[in-house]
């Protein structure tokens, strides 16, 4: 099959599924930078002249925020993608996470046409939808990875089911507190509560405690700056009583309230899980500060957003999305463990 074949699929999304739903998908032939009048995808021309050429693909990465420690082994992982394919890679993104200067930066890429292959993380759903569709029609094959944009043009999704690990993580304080947390509360934290990816593994986490009587306050927002983001944890958590579980729902709302239940001497008492594994998050496991982390695998992420797109482009293989998984760390696995920065 070429990227001038037919090409209609919709894999359903699962917890468990390698594949998940495309959202985006037609007719992939070339024509014109409008697209085609059903809606069908229409590879570029200029795309599709730099393939017949047997010219390098060039795919970029766009990170919401490159300045992250996450965004580390997501470069790592585009790299070696490259290196092995023979694609020319690059991550780009806003530092500080800016919607609107993602978008313009992208924008500028398909107005150029200096870009072959296109994965996305959003810094807002809602933001990007407009520009993924931009892209889609303009013959440019776009997916999201790390953060899912469902309702958007995008032909696929790589990374972690959100919902079903943010229901895994509270499926797993429920084990580790072993019945004790009736009538009790856990503190749930977020880098940003208003992003499309915390509210999904907010949502997720939530069903997860359907069946309990462990009372959920937050998802509580406290930023990206370390400082900020651990006194927020401390001002909230010193207005709380009863609590026996705190939950983070990424890398660094994990590691500013770890800190704080370091701090605070309680962490026998407490119950936390977390997202992600830094340095700093691997060292509060180790010292049992942590009970578990869930690592996404983010360099596998940035591996297969470039292999998807390259192999589209060049072998004309289906996009499907690529479910990269929810591994659990724990102080028993945490030496055979990659460090995520």
């Amino acid at each position: 099959m070429s990227p001038r074949t037919l090409l209609r699929s919709l894999v359903a999304a699962t917890a468990a599924a390698a594949a998940l739903s495309l959202t985006a998908c037609g007719a992939v032939t070339a024509g014109d930078s409008a697209g085609s009048s059903d809606g069908s995808f229409k590879l570029a021309p200029y795309i599709q002249q730099r393939v017949d050429d047997h010219k390098p693909m060039r795919i970029k990465l766009s990170y919401h925020d490159p300045s992250l420690a996450f965004a580390t082994p997501i470069s790592s992982g585009m790299k070696r993608a490259g290196k092995e394919l023979g694609a020319d890679v690059s991550l780009i993104g806003p530092t500080g996470g800016d919607a609107a200067k993602q978008v313009s930066e992208i924008q500028t890429l398909i107005q150029q046409k200096a870009v072959d292959g296109l994965a996305v993380s959003s810094a807002s759903s809602d933001a990007l939808k407009p520009v993924i569709s931009q892209a889609y029609k303009a013959g440019i094959p776009i997916i999201s990875f790390n953060t899912d944009n469902p309702d958007s043009q995008q032909m696929g999704f790589v990374g972690q089911d959100l919902k079903a690990s943010g229901k895994a993580e509270a499926e797993q304080l429920l084990k580790d507190l072993k019945g004790t947390g009736k009538g009790k509360s856990v503190v749930v934290f977020s880098v940003d509560t208003g992003a499309g990816w915390s509210h999904d593994r907010f949502n997720g986490f939530k069903e997860g405690l359907v069946d309990s009587d462990l009372k959920v306050v937050g998802p509580v927002n406290v930023g990206n700056e370390p400082n900020a983001a651990y006194n927020t944890v401390e001002s909230t958590m010193s207005g709380q009583s009863g609590v026996v579980a705190v939950a983070g729902l990424d890398c660094c709302s994990t590691t500013a309230a770890a800190k704080w239940v370091a701090q605070s001497g309680r962490a026998d008492a407490i119950t936390m899980g977390g997202f992600d594994l830094l340095t700093q998050t691997a060292e509060y496991i180790d010292r049992g500060v942590l009970d578990f982390t869930i690592s996404q695998n983010p360099s596998e992420q940035g591996y297969q957003a470039v292999k998807v797109l390259y192999d589209f482009l060049t072998k004309g293989t289906e996009i499907a999305g690529v479910d990269t998984g929810a591994q659990f760390i724990t102080r028993k696995n945490l030496d055979a463990a990659t460090v995520e920065d």
